[in-house]
């Protein structure tokens, strides 16, 4: 009875706290979109863990294991050999180590001319900079490959300087070489548009400030505009990285020679012949780790950076 009276009196306290119907249909719906992204994340990782699974297999053992849930574990036959199987059938050091140096440049660049083209849009006062902008935004309505045959044409007329001993020789066009896959993906549209966006959340009242401490505009965008923006620098690096990384029509079109294509050109190599897809996947999940890597390392700034593009724009 005594138990029966003290849960009585609780249930009659006004300082009891009921969970309200509003609050128990907020705490339900968070468990249900939390177990929704837990099932998407599960849905998307199921290929990835079948690429990285079945790299490790032989070739009769990932098609005996399709049919099974067997497929997505490390059991069987499991080994290196796929691994060692694709240094040997590709230069595939060579061709990670050009893809990185494109990538890396190619971003570091990006950063650099596209970050300098939204600082003058955003903070500098000049007519015409929202009709500038929307010129630049305008050109993402055209796809890369109406414009690829054109770009070959341009970019095999430009002056190129090689050595010669000790002397420099002038030639023509930069097909076949590493140039003509960085420099004409350096400046990109949608890479101003996120900095003029991130630039335009940054309070202008700092740029003043600095002008009145005499700061040049090269100045505010080195030691304020840039340092408040590592948000926006992650976004468009993992942005402009993809593509880079990625990139095989534009690779295919411009260069011959094996020692300058990068690791995309290289998976046409393992549909020559004998077709192992257990090397297939080793080569896949060898040039996935990279963007896997880089995503992991800037996914905060990441979702930072759209958040707040999205809420400005």
């Amino acid at each position: 009875m005594a138990i029966a009276e003290v849960a009585a009196r609780a249930a009659h306290s006004p300082h009891t706290v009921v969970p309200s119907s509003a609050a128990r249909k907020k705490r339900t719906l968070g468990i249900v979109g939390w177990l929704l992204r837990v099932l998407l994340a599960v849905v998307f990782m199921f290929p990835i863990l079948f690429m990285f699974v079945s790299s490790l297999k032989p070739d009769q053992q990932i098609f005996g294991d399709l049919s099974s849930i067997a497929a997505f574990l490390p059991v069987g036959n499991i080994s290196m050999d796929n691994y060692g199987a694709v240094f040997d059938r590709v230069p595939a050091a060579r061709f990670l180590i050009n893809s990185i140096g494109i990538s890396v440049i190619t971003v570091t660049a990006g950063i650099i001319v596209n970050s300098l083209a939204a600082f003058a849009l955003s903070r500098m006062n000049m007519r015409g900079k929202t009709i500038i902008l929307t010129l630049i935004i305008a050109t993402l309505i055209v796809p890369f490959e109406t414009l690829a045959l054109p770009l070959v044409w341009w970019v095999n007329q430009l002056p190129s300087f090689e050595m010669d001993g000790f002397s420099l020789a002038f030639t023509r066009g930069w097909i076949d070489t590493y140039q003509v896959q960085i420099v004409p993906f350096i400046a990109n549209a949608f890479s101003i548009y996120l900095f003029h966006q991130y630039f335009e959340s940054i309070p202008k009242e700092l740029d003043e400030a600095a002008r009145m401490d005499g700061a040049g505009w090269f100045r505010i965008y080195r030691q304020v505009v840039m340092p408040l923006s590592g948000p926006a620098i992650a976004t468009v690096a993992i942005l402009t990285f993809l593509p880079a990384w990625n990139s095989y029509l534009w690779p295919l079109m411009v260069v011959q020679t094996e020692e300058l294509r990068p690791v995309m050109v290289g998976v046409q190599y393992f549909f020559q012949l004998n077709v192992s897809w257990g090397e297939v996947m080793a080569y896949a999940s060898l040039i996935t780790l990279p963007v896997v890597a880089l995503f992991i390392a800037f996914q905060r700034s990441f979702v930072n950076s759209i958040a707040s593009s999205g809420v400005k724009g």
